[in-house]
């Protein structure tokens, strides 16, 4: 009689163990996590953030991180401006139309560069085959959009009236661009990936490209506020080698990372996988997340030149490469013989010479 007693206390006991909430290291290394609030978008050239996020990789660097997704950079902006996000990512130009305000921002990496496209109806497309072809047209655009920015610094290379000989047709967001030009209210509107998959799909046409109108330019760049870099400069390491090694992750040719990459980005871009696989994969993307401050300096120098922004400000000074360098080296050590990282260093001896964020007497972050 004793045995079935004996059995009931143990099941007893088994039962209460399982009810028991979290174990004490799982409960200490839940509270070790820090926390961020990172703004995004919902593009597939912000993958990144999406594979750091589903594959565990903010985990792995100690990072809680919430992605808060905006489909306006303006929008974003404003969140960043009002101190409810840690960092964002918001296109090339509006993140430098904020610093020319003497907004308090820093940039200290990349996010994804090019893949901005010019689309049209199949009936107007054989009348648009290059940049002069655009005069007397009505282009759909939302405002500060790298495509805007760099289109509009085109046209006027190429002789071309930004006042007189083309009229621009500011909108909130994609979307609202591609409906604009089915509608003939444009004859013309700049996108950026994958919306121009989705366009093509419906019926549109691709007439023209930035990354041959400006090779190489930049787009989305992450942003910290000063205050923030100083105070947590070895929490903005551990991002950084979250997105360095979600970047690796995604540039992988083992087929399963690329079927995993696409699925994490379907997760936040609500668009057939199919056309997220050549948006992503494509030729246009570039994923790089080198802060590329020579690229930045072009982009400046143009939006002083079309007039969008009136800044005398020297604009390396708000590029802070340290923790990006200081994220990537700890990853070669990590792995010496991955030429991968090698390849990101020398990007980086390339394109960050210049940038003079760390020559600031406000700027003294440090990696512990």
């Amino acid at each position: 009689m004793r045995i079935p007693f004996l059995r009931c206390a143990a099941q007893l006991l088994t039962a209460l163990i399982l009810a028991l909430p979290l174990t004490p290291p799982d409960a200490a290394r839940a509270a070790e996590l820090i926390k961020l609030t990172v703004g995004a978008m919902p593009i597939t050239g912000q993958a990144k953030f999406f594979v750091a996020k589903e594959r565990g990789i903010f985990l792995e660097e100690g990072l809680d991180v919430e992605l808060a997704i905006f489909t306006s950079g303006a929008d974003g902006i404003a969140a960043f401006r009002a101190e409810k996000l840690d960092a964002g990512a918001f296109g090339t130009a509006t993140p430098l139309a904020h610093i020319s305000r003497g907004e308090d921002a820093l940039i200290i990496a990349g996010i994804m560069g090019q893949d901005s496209m010019y689309i049209t109806t199949p009936e107007r497309a054989d009348s648009v085959r290059s940049v002069k072809d655009l005069k007397g047209k009505k282009i759909a655009v939302v405002r500060l959009a790298s495509g805007d920015v760099v289109l509009r610094w085109a046209l006027q290379q190429n002789g071309l009236d930004l006042k007189k000989d083309v009229e621009f047709i500011e909108l909130k967001n994609p979307t609202a661009v591609i409906e604009a030009v089915k509608k003939g209210q444009a004859d013309v509107g700049a996108l950026w990936g994958p919306y121009d998959q989705g366009a093509e799909e419906k019926g549109f046409k691709v007439v023209l490209d930035s990354a041959d109108l400006l090779p190489g330019h930049p787009c989305c760049r992450l942003i910290v506020r000063t205050g923030e870099l100083n105070s947590r400069g070895d929490v903005w390491v551990r991002l950084l080698r979250s997105l360095l090694k979600a970047e690796f992750y995604s540039r992988s040719g083992d087929p399963a990372h690329r079927e995993n990459t696409v699925n994490d980005i379907a997760k936040y871009v609500k668009l057939d996988k199919e056309l997220i696989r050549n948006a992503f994969y494509g030729a246009r993307l570039d994923q790089s997340t080198d802060p590329n401050a020579s690229g930045l300096q072009k982009i400046w120098d143009i939006m002083n030149f079309i007039k969008v922004i009136d800044s005398k400000d020297d604009i390396q000074r708000f590029i802070e490469p340290g923790p990006y360098k200081t994220a990537l080296e700890s990853l070669i050590r990590e792995s010496p013989d991955e030429p991968f990282w090698r390849e990101a260093l020398a990007v980086l001896n390339e394109r960050d010479t210049v940038a003079k964020g760390g020559g600031r007497s406000d700027i003294h972050w440090e990696y512990k």
